[in-house]
């Protein structure tokens, strides 16, 4: 931490992610002088659906942010400028004329629409919705799972006068003024990439009408002080400036100054970004049939490409919770390290909730491979960190591929994960590319902070910003002698996986599919 006298001016940063609320405090240069967090409930009813409550979003954000300034005396809370928030893409909050929440938040990872992807693949077309949003259809998106709500819940939907980003929800309740950003308007499939604008004749042909949606605008854009119930609620000042944010990975890009093309952000929490900005959004609808998307950078005038996975951190968490019980994760960490790569020939394709880019498949499923009864604990985390690895490998190079897209000649890593060292050495060696791990305790509320320091002028534009916050890093080499191990395992086992098992996987999808419909259905046996 940062001494608390430092500076005149402090700025406050909110990330609400899928595991935690974190709210940290910064002042000019971004050194954190206070940080506290909250754990985010994720309501699981059954496989395949989750969702968050608002009010338990809202109070996560209360609770964090009330722990983080009490660490501040009492006269420098009051020299708070501004607060931003940065939040997960995807889910969103319906909300009725009171502003009021009619509906469960659907998870960002919540897979329920798939039919109503289906439908906008047959009514729009894949190359269609792609051209105008920059992303591939996948049922993840906004625009889904307002079609959702639509069809399964019509009482909620016609309640519904507004949808708002859990980002957009958050700040809303701060200063009373619903708005959205592009980066995170991007990551509703109604958006259109090119003219930053809601996209009217595609809401129209699905029946939705586009002033559901909040005026989007760019991050950092002033909203509006926060209001005095929020600031009884949270301890924050009236005074203090409320700017729009944005998604969570794109405002860590912007924290950890990834913000030109040739540079690479590796964002690592539950899902993964390989994040590459852009001049210019790409056209070429291979890049959506393959499974990769884009959306506008919190930088103006910028964009970005994402490639990654849906479940980094989110597969270390399963395989800590299967294989070791109450064993911390430190301790099957260091069983880990001590298997050689290659972990004795087991590999783990990570599709625990979607395949990613390079391949297109909601339905394939994750899988060990290469078991055997010598097969302990610590080789299977070892090939769970390998396969993540691998996969992202497999992502980013597919992604380069792509006329337009710029090659990498560093990577810098931020989130929860890196801080996973036997994790930053396999992926160092399997990228064969050099990783700066930013020491920042919150490079996304980082992000947030300097958005909001844009919005309430304590920063002149995004290029100041940069200018004055300094994050360092350390540096970790790939080893050569694994990088060629990394090569042989990566061309001879890793890439042959996916194809192997997508039969399975496929049937499996099915048989589930029949299993919940069964449920559903009055007699409850499976067609």
């Amino acid at each position: 931490m940062s001494d608390i006298t430092t500076g005149s001016e402090l700025l406050l940063g909110i990330d609400v992610g899928s595991t935690n609320v974190k709210a940290a405090v910064f002042d000019v240069s971004g050194g954190c002088v206070a940080l506290a967090s909250a754990p985010m409930t994720t309501h699981v009813p059954r496989p395949g659906r989750a969702f968050y409550r608002a009010d338990e979003i809202w109070e996560r954000v209360v609770r964090a942010v009330k722990a983080a300034l009490e660490q501040l005396p009492e006269e420098r809370r009051r020299t708070i400028q501004s607060v931003a928030v940065a939040s997960v893409g995807e889910a969103g909050i319906p909300l009725d004329a009171k502003g009021d929440p009619v509906h469960d938040v659907i998870a960002w990872f919540d897979t329920r629409s798939q039919p109503q992807a289906e439908r906008l693949a047959q009514t729009i077309g894949r190359d269609e919705l792609f051209a105008i949003s920059g992303l591939s259809l996948q049922p993840i998106w906004s625009l889904c799972k307002i079609l959702w709500l639509a069809d399964e819940e019509p009482d909620a939907w016609a309640k519904t006068i507004r949808w708002l980003n859990v980002a957009d929800y958050v700040a809303y309740r701060l200063c009373g003024v619903p708005a959205t950003d592009f980066s995170l308007a991007s990551r509703t499939h109604a958006f259109d990439l090119a003219g930053r604008v809601w996209h009217d004749g595609l809401l129209r042909a699905v029946g939705v009408s586009p002033d559901v949606f909040a005026p989007a605008v760019a991050s950092g854009t002033r909203l509006d002080t926060v209001t005095r119930d929020a600031a009884l609620a949270t301890g924050l000042p009236t005074s203090a400036v409320v700017c729009s944010g944005g998604h969570d990975h794109v405002v860590g890009a912007l924290g950890a100054g990834v913000t030109t093309p040739g540079h690479m952000l590796n964002s690592l929490g539950t899902a993964e970004a390989i994040f590459l900005p852009l001049d210019n959004a790409i056209t070429d609808p291979r890049l959506g049939a393959e499974g990769y998307t884009q959306g506008c950078h919190v930088v103006p005038d910028r964009y970005y490409v994402f490639a990654g996975q849906y479940t980094t951190g989110a597969s270390i968490a399963w395989a800590n919770e299967v294989l070791g019980g109450d064993v911390p994760l430190e301790t099957l960490l260091a069983e880990a390290a001590s298997i050689p790569p290659g972990s004795h020939g087991v590999a783990f394709l990570p599709h625990l909730r979607l395949a990613n880019p390079p391949v297109d498949d909601p339905r394939s499923r994750g899988a060990f491979v290469g078991l055997h009864t010598d097969t302990k604990r610590g080789a299977l985390l070892r090939a769970v960190l390998e396969g993540l690895a691998l996969e992202s490998r497999q992502s980013l190079h597919g992604l380069v591929a792509h006329t337009g897209v710029p090659r990498p000649r560093e990577a810098v890593a931020i989130g929860g994960v890196t801080r996973n060292d036997l994790l930053m050495r396999i992926r160092a060696s399997a990228f064969n590319l050099p990783f700066i791990v930013a020491d920042v305790p919150e490079a996304t509320a980082l992000g947030a902070a300097m958005l909001g320091g844009i919005g309430s002028g304590v920063y002149a534009h995004a290029a100041d910003a940069l200018a004055q916050v300094r994050v360092a890093g350390h540096r970790v080499e790939p080893v050569a002698a694994d990088v060629a191990h990394y090569d042989r395992f990566y061309e001879g086992v890793y890439r042959q996986l996916y194809p192997a098992v997508r039969e399975m996987s496929h049937a499996i999808a099915d048989y589930l599919g029949e299993v919940e419909t069964a449920i559903s259905s009055p007699d409850g046996t499976v067609p």
